[in-house]
């Protein structure tokens, strides 16, 4: 999992990146280092084609004030440069990979049937 430093690293990334999915967190928050190795596991196990990257808000605070960001933890979901999903502090590991499930399989798993 890559950790951002600067707001033009994540801005490039959504723009490039089919898929996104952002943690801003911070090494203080104890729900953001149970959260963080959870996600990365449950994203390479079902949803491979997104790339997961992290912020350190107690440390890049100007990344995440411009993102809307001012309590933590907070995954956004990015697919093709639109923010598809936003979850902030109180939310379910389970739930939120539900939500990403729909979308997901509309954007990446069409692009393997029609191959």
């Amino acid at each position: 999992m890559q950790q951002l430093t600067t707001i033009e690293e994540l801005d490039n990334l959504i723009q490039t990146q089919p898929g996104l999915v952002v943690l801003f967190g911070g090494a203080h928050c104890g729900v953001c280092n149970v959260i963080k190795p959870k996600l990365a596991q449950a994203l390479a196990e079902d949803f491979a084609q997104l790339m997961l990257v992290y912020v350190d808000c107690q440390v890049t605070t100007d990344i995440c004030s411009q993102k809307g960001v001012f309590s933590l933890p907070v995954v956004q979901v990015y697919i093709d440069g639109q923010r598809f999903i936003e979850k902030t502090r109180n939310f379910s590991l389970p739930g939120l990979l539900a939500d990403l499930s729909r979308p997901y399989s509309m954007r990446f798993e069409t692009d393997v049937n029609e191959n």
